[in-house]
């Protein structure tokens, strides 16, 4: 490490790297530059390998340009190549799904038929038996139930079913009649069964009571069927109405009549067989193409009887459209089918007047589970002509030599293309895609062949980089010097390792002195120590800090000591201020090591003076944040001047660290020092009189005993005379230093070195302003809760002004207005998983204005009390935050992390079950900090049992509780002014949130009243009730909610009871500091004749049985609830030691208390 290096600060004491920025701004930044010139200069290359490199770049170029044309071409064939093949893949298996599907549907159309005509022979045969009735003349029974379960039976939506008996010429007229009997009757039937809209005599009157045909000459009017030809008439339908608008039913509609029916049973009677037939102007309408499936019914039950006698024929009419519909069960694109029939479509009229000829084929497009009708034509697209699958949908095996001559088979072909929609889903942009990236590699591939000539020339510069990197992580470990010493062993031990392993190893191998096992040798590594004859050491400690903690967060802590560390960091930096440790809230700091300073004690007395001043800047500031006595926190000086041995203490998390009598004495130094003061020994205070500043110093008033060296005169250092601390702008928390600070060196004064402060304190407000923004924290922080819960929402409550003004005024006292039972407000897990994040909302400007003034208002309504007052208030409000923020789960120990919007903490739905709803509704928690900020608003100073015998006009009006209910009316009251309406808005916006929110705060304050012994009995009985082994209920089981609400009205009366007195359940000297307050009160009231008796007489004893029996037995409850977690443990060992350390204490803190008043009197 250069000169330079080391003395970029004077002294070295924190040397930074200087291949880096400077943490503190550019001090050093000429001392960078000169060292990178010196250390990081790239190695020289010669020219001819210069030029074998350039000519071996040209030809790696060449030939990945090569082979990414070749391996781009290859990629967009193959890729394009696949995808054709995953396209004619995926049609093979719709086509098969099609066309197996299809067969399968027809074969179980004919099954179906089949057994429906067997059962119809069947039935006929027995009824003709019992009847005496024969064919034509026969109705089948149940017509429309048994036709309907052929329907269901064909898998298909929107079959028609009908019978047709064959009738003989001769049998014309009676089968007339008859039908003229029987269609009445199985119309009711069916009406009944299907539930049609028409009545069964409407459907008689437009039924043709005789066979006949249309006559199409005739504008389609019915007319008899007469001739030498059998009838075949349509006798029985389902469903009934099978056109809705005709205006004419189809019974005793002469089939044979059309000669698309006649062609289709002429080759049923010639084959004694079921056979299927085609047409595209299926029922008169456009895309309504379908097929008729005829079954013949037989004189017989047996259809396979050589002697069987067709006497009727069933029928099947399908839709096509209706057929494809559900036929694939996955896919997304189109399918083309496309039917056509052998047979040409020919319609004649019966006059053999007019023939009709219409299409044999018609094209359906099928995607997925739907099905779409695109024509009476094939309207496939002609380019997938070889991927055509062919498939014939039902062969009935037709022997054409046994039909009649003229008629055609019908024999029905399926044809199967896909379409462009479904070759187009299996056309991407891969192929492009994964060209470019072959072109993308290309690239990138040459723009690192281009990089690689300058990270070869950088190399060097990178390996001082890595080399500055570790230097930095060292010297935040270790002094310059010592860091030095570890990297000349260690290059010593690499001097036979080149550059490359150097580069590799280096970094561990500086570190391999400090690791060291307690079972090995040492005898080869000696540890690295030294001596430093002169220096001086400075112990400060944060006097107070250990009351002050036991009433924080664990959090808040940490807040505390990071700010005021680093604001020491900072001046101990611009002093040269070698910081060694800290030790809980201690901070230890040396001057002189590693490198002599000259003026070691007069640097540390400055470094002292600033970090006093400091510390209260900061402290007063973070009362803002961290809430009451925060301020009054102060720091304990002790410095001494001396001999240190210091070194590398090696092991796990090595450390340099001072040893010797200097340490002891500095401790004692500060151990003995008073709140705010520095004090120095007699080492220090002669070295500062030899260099002409005895002024600075003055003789403490006696010796004090420093155990192991006995008495000892010490000298506290004098306060500066003028400050040069810069005021405060209160908008942040950085710390930053001043560039126009002195140096110690430079200054012969004591005066304060002006150390800027960009966040500042909060200098120039009094003690209660603080608290008032403290609370104003508090307080919006659950605003902002209670508005996310609303989804965010803040109207105008205009419309509550009414109710607002009736609360409170209904003639009774706030008394009158308790309640053993508030019913909260219901869990709702889905509004609390859903909750807007409180960081996302703000409260605006107008809330947060009149937040901020109303609890001015209220820190003034105060009376200037020692004990009830704005101080204390504020004291109990951050119990009942602290208390709040611990309620836990049953079993568990961790804490509600106040963040609520980081769900992964903590469950919250959980643990809004554990916590009997309390911690699912803001508005609950934000009404008990509310009182606990109010519950002492004007309290007189004199206990309530005083107020009533004075006979007060409060006392008069409320006779009982009366600070209590005066203090709620006086807060309400300034409440629901209308200066306050923005405030108001964000609290509630419901009518029972308001009143909810009364009751909430009418119930706390009123539990704070713990003297009134009939309030005490009714509490600890509701206790028994909530809690007792006989009336609890595991938490979680579905409890009645009136007992989970009268428990969580127990936990909140609680809490604000133990927070009311929680100055008993902390440390001894937060006890001490507010029961002193208390009595003071009390023993004014005495001494003014506002108290019966002298409490300085049973004070002592008072306090004990307070212990016994109010404070433990409540610290007790607290755990028994089982919803505060750690805290409830807390509370009650602080209260358990309290209570010891007041039996040992507290008859001669009495006496102290008498005498310090009748001094301040």
């Amino acid at each position: 490490m250069s000169d330079g290096d080391l003395s970029s600060r004077k002294g070295g004491i924190s040397q930074q790297s200087s291949c880096s920025p400077h943490p503190f701004g550019d001090a050093s930044e000429s001392t960078s530059r000169n060292l990178q010139r010196e250390t990081c200069q790239p190695p020289e290359v010669a020219k001819q390998e210069e030029a074998n490199i350039q000519r071996a770049k040209i030809l790696v170029a060449i030939v990945i340009l090569v082979a990414v044309s070749a391996v781009g071409t290859c990629t967009y064939l193959l890729v394009k190549d696949q995808e054709q093949t995953n396209f004619e893949n995926q049609f093979a298996g719709y086509s098969s799904e099609i066309l197996t599907v299809s067969r399968q549907k027809a074969d179980q159309f004919f099954l179906a038929l089949d057994a429906f005509s067997a059962s119809i022979s069947s039935q006929a045969i027995s009824e003709s038996a019992l009847r005496n009735t024969t064919w034509p003349f026969y109705v089948i029974p149940d017509w429309a139930i048994k036709a309907k379960r052929l329907a269901d039976l064909t898998g298909v939506s929107g079959p028609e079913v009908a019978m047709a008996p064959i009738v003989q010429p001769e049998d014309r007229d009676k089968f007339n009649t008859f039908a003229a009997e029987a269609v009445p009757k199985w119309y009711r039937e069916s009406v009944e069964m299907e539930g049609t809209d028409m009545t069964a005599e409407e459907f008689i009157q437009k039924t043709v009571p005789f066979i006949h045909f249309h006559d199409t000459e005739n504008n389609y009017q019915p007319t008899p069927v007469i001739g030498p030809n059998e009838s075949l008439p349509l006798l029985q339908s389902y469903p009934l109405v099978f056109y809705p608008q005709r205006y004419l039913m189809p019974i005793m509609f002469d089939t044979m009549t059309s000669s698309a029916n006649s062609a289709l049973v002429s080759i049923s009677r010639a084959l004694r067989k079921p056979t299927i037939g085609f047409t595209t102007i299926f029922g008169g309408g456009k895309g309504m193409a379908g097929s008729q499936i005829i079954q013949p019914i037989y004189d017989t039950a047996n259809t396979k009887a050589e002697d069987r006698k067709m006497v009727a024929f069933t029928g099947i009419q399908l839709h096509w459209l209706d057929y494809f519909k559900n036929i694939l069960t996955d896919g997304e694109f189109g399918i083309i089918v496309v039917l056509e029939s052998a047979c040409e479509q020919v319609f004649t009229s019966l006059q053999e007047k007019k023939k009709g000829h219409f299409s044999s084929v018609v094209s359906y497009r099928i995607d997925a589970q739907n099905a779409e009708h695109l024509g009476d034509a094939d309207f496939h697209n002609p380019k997938y002509d070889d991927m055509k699958v062919d498939s014939v949908f039902v062969d009935l095996g037709i022997d054409e030599s046994q039909l009649p001559e003229g008629i055609c088979v019908p024999i029905l072909t399926m044809h199967v293309y896909p379409s462009e929609d479904l070759e187009q889903s299996f056309r991407t942009s891969n192929a492009i895609v994964y060209t470019t990236i072959v072109a993308a590699i290309f690239i990138f591939t040459s723009l690192v062949f281009l990089l690689y000539d300058y990270f070869v020339r950088r190399r060097q510069t990178k390996v001082m980089e890595r080399i500055m990197r570790q230097d930095k992580i060292v010297a935040n470990v270790f002094p310059t010097a010592i860091r030095d010493r570890l990297y000349h062993r260690q290059e010593n031990k690499n001097k036979h390792k080149s550059n490359r392993n150097l580069q590799q190893d280096g970094f561990n191998d500086s570190f391999s002195d400090l690791a060291f096992d307690a079972g090995s040798s040492i005898s080869g590594s000696a540890p690295l120590a030294d001596l430093f004859p002169n220096i001086t050491v400075i112990f400060a400690d944060i006097a107070g800090f250990t009351a002050w903690s036991s009433a924080r967060e664990p959090h808040q802590v940490f807040v505390l000591l990071e700010t005021i560390y680093g604001a020491f960091d900072k001046i101990a930096y611009r002093h040269n201020v070698f910081k060694v440790e800290t030790v809980g809230d201690c901070y230890v700091a040396a001057v002189g090591l590693p490198e002599p300073v000259d003026s070691h004690a007069l640097v540390a007395c400055k470094f002292a003076q600033d970090c006093l001043k400091k510390m209260k800047e900061v402290t007063l500031r973070l009362e803002v944040m961290l809430g009451p006595d925060t301020g009054d926190l102060d720091l304990r000086t002790g410095i001494h001047s001396g001999q240190v041995t210091a070194g590398v203490l090696r092991g796990e998390r090595s450390r340099f660290q001072l040893f010797g009598d200097t340490m002891n004495t500095a401790s004692r130094m500060e151990h003995t020092g008073e709140r705010n003061r520095i004090q120095l020994s007699q080492t220090t205070a002669d070295m500062l009189t030899e260099a002409g500043l005895a002024q600075w110093i003055m003789p403490r008033g006696s010796k004090i005993y420093v155990k192991g060296k006995g008495d000892m005169q010490t000298y506290w250092l004098r306060k500066s005379k003028a400050s040069k601390v810069k005021k405060p702008d209160l908008k942040s928390d950085m710390v930053t230093v001043s560039e126009s600070v002195e140096t110690a060196e430079e200054s012969d004064s004591l005066e304060e070195i002006e150390v800027g402060f960009d966040g500042g304190s909060h200098q120039g407000m009094t003690k209660v302003e603080r608290l008032v923004e403290w609370n104003v924290e508090v307080l919006a922080s659950l605003l902002l809760q209670i508005i996310a819960s609303r989804g965010g929402v803040v109207n105008e409550i205009g419309s509550l002004s009414k109710v607002e003004k009736r609360i409170g005024k209904g003639g009774g006292t706030v008394l009158d207005e308790f309640t053993p039972i508030i019913p909260l407000k219901r869990f709702d897990a889905e509004n609390l998983r859903t909750r807007q994040r409180p960081s996302s909302i703000e409260i605006g400007d107008a809330a947060k204005s009149q937040l901020r003034t109303y609890l001015s208002q209220i820190a003034g309504m105060h009376q200037d009390n020692p004990f009830h007052n704005f101080q204390h208030a504020s004291h109990v409000t951050a119990s009942v935050k602290k208390l709040l923020t611990r309620i836990v789960k049953l079993g568990e120990g961790n804490g509600l992390n106040e963040r609520r919007e980081q769900a992964n903490d903590v469950n919250l739905v959980e643990l809004a079950g554990h916590s009997y709803g309390i911690t699912s509704d803001p508005l609950t928690q934000f009404a008990v900090v509310f009182s606990a900020i109010i519950h002492d608003v004007d309290h007189p100073g004199v206990p309530n049992a005083q107020l009533v015998k004075e006979q007060t006009r409060n006392a008069q009006i409320y006779k009982k509780s009366v600070a209590e209910q005066n203090s709620v009316e006086l807060a309400w009251d300034m409440l629901m002014s209308d200066e306050y309406s923005s405030l108001r808005a964000c609290i509630y916006q419901t009518e029972s949130d308001l009143r909810r929110f009364r009751q909430l705060v009418v119930n706390t304050v009123m539990a704070t009243d713990i003297a009134d012994k009939e309030l005490q009995a009714l509490r600890k009985n509701r206790w028994e009730m909530a809690f007792s082994k006989e009336s609890s209920h595991r938490i979680g089981n579905n409890e009645d909610q009136e007992h989970e609400d009268r428990k969580a009205t127990i936990v909140i009366e609680h809490l604000i009871q133990a927070s009311d007195v929680s100055h008993t359940m902390q440390h001894w000297h937060i006890y001490q500091e507010w029961n002193e307050r208390f009595f003071m009160e009390c023993y004014r009231a005495y001494k003014e004749g506002r108290a019966g008796s002298d409490p300085g007489e049973n004070w002592y004893k008072g306090e004990i049985g307070f212990f016994d029996f109010y404070v433990i037995p409540l610290a007790k409850k607290l755990e028994s609830c089982g919803v505060f977690g750690v805290s409830s443990d807390e509370y009650l060992n602080y209260a358990k030691a309290n209570r010891e350390e007041w039996v040992r204490e507290g008859e001669a803190m009495v006496q102290h208390y008498i005498a310090k008043y009748n001094r301040e009197q």
